[in-house]
């Protein structure tokens, strides 16, 4: 759980504005509290969800040639970095080319990145561990005593949560925070058919539509919320158009819900929904686009045989 004392820097009460809005939503960056974040854990373990273990399989097919590619380094920033489960094949590849290597891995909720910490530690030697809890979805501040030649990591697709147009602003800011030369590995999830994306987001066990409302627990945990879960049920749609799966939550019946820490209610009616997330599915021309946009040089493409999934290397030009 993120300590509440961070709380007002986070600007957890100001993220919820959003309900009281029509439509209402709710920013996906809720969902990863302790509870959350174990949760995504177990979502990426999943039979229908193909996006981990796919890519998982292109940096563990294709990690020494990444290293090749990004040497020398002598900083690696993983955003969003959780427990770091698909970057240790990268770390112990960058770790076979050179000695040692310092490691920042980045995440809004403590508690994965200190989970793991002491194991990673463990099992290389050679690297420097320094976790760093902050919100970089609006801002992203690197502390400056990471040194260059620097390569950031935003693995998984967690572009897709964010709309084109900000998604370029996003990568606009992770450059800003570069030095010429220094890379970034983009992941992307790719377009594909519905029967294989909509499983990924509402899979049979139920443990995504678990996900879904653990953002209505977070709330209720840390405002004061009096969200009653089983008034609320996790849907997930396909929109081909904005090639991008949609997620809510729809409240059962209508209600009131109390807000403590704001002293204020939200009314639902029944059939009411929160939208909670967007994953957008890519093209590689869309994922280019961005990057250029954004004043990136792709330099490397690696994907799976199917093309479900992609991870680019782009660079900061010099």
């Amino acid at each position: 759980m993120i300590a509440r004392e961070l709380l007002p820097q986070l600007g957890l009460a100001s993220d919820v504005t959003g309900l009281f809005e029509q439509p209402k939503s709710l920013p996906p960056k809720l969902f990863y509290d302790a509870e959350g974040s174990a949760l995504f854990e177990r979502i990426t373990q999943l039979p229908e969800y193909y996006p981990t273990r796919t890519e998982a399989a292109i940096l563990r097919n294709n990690a020494n040639e990444i290293a090749a590619a990004v040497q020398p380094l002598q900083s690696l920033i993983e955003l969003g970095a959780g427990t770091s489960s698909k970057t240790r094949v990268l770390i112990a590849a960058f770790l076979r080319a050179q000695s040692k290597l310092k490691f920042f891995p980045v995440d809004i909720s403590a508690a994965p990145l200190h989970l793991v910490r002491d194991a990673i530690c463990r099992e290389f030697p050679g690297l420097v561990h320094t976790p760093i809890v902050t919100d970089f979805s609006d801002e992203l501040i690197l502390p400056s005593n990471i040194p260059s030649p620097r390569l950031v990591l935003y693995l998984g697709s967690s572009i897709g949560n964010f709309e084109p147009m900000q998604a370029v602003a996003f990568l606009l800011r992770v450059r800003r925070a570069l030095h010429p030369g220094d890379g970034l590995l983009l992941g992307a999830d790719m377009r594909k058919h519905p029967r294989v994306l909509l499983p990924a987001y509402d899979d049979a066990h139920g443990v995504t539509a678990a996900f879904n409302k653990n953002i209505l627990a977070h709330i209720n945990q840390e405002l004061g919320g009096h969200f009653d879960l089983s008034k609320f049920k996790h849907l997930a749609r396909w929109k081909s158009n904005e090639s991008r799966i949609e997620m809510y939550l729809e409240s059962t019946v209508r209600q009131t819900v109390l807000i403590e820490s704001l002293d204020a209610s939200v009314e639902f009616e029944a059939g009411e929904l929160i939208h909670t997330e967007n994953s957008y599915k890519y093209s590689d021309g869309m994922v280019r686009s961005m990057l250029r946009h954004a004043g990136f040089a792709v330099e490397k493409v690696w994907r799976d045989k199917r093309g479900w999934f992609s991870d680019y290397l782009a660079r900061v030009p010099r």
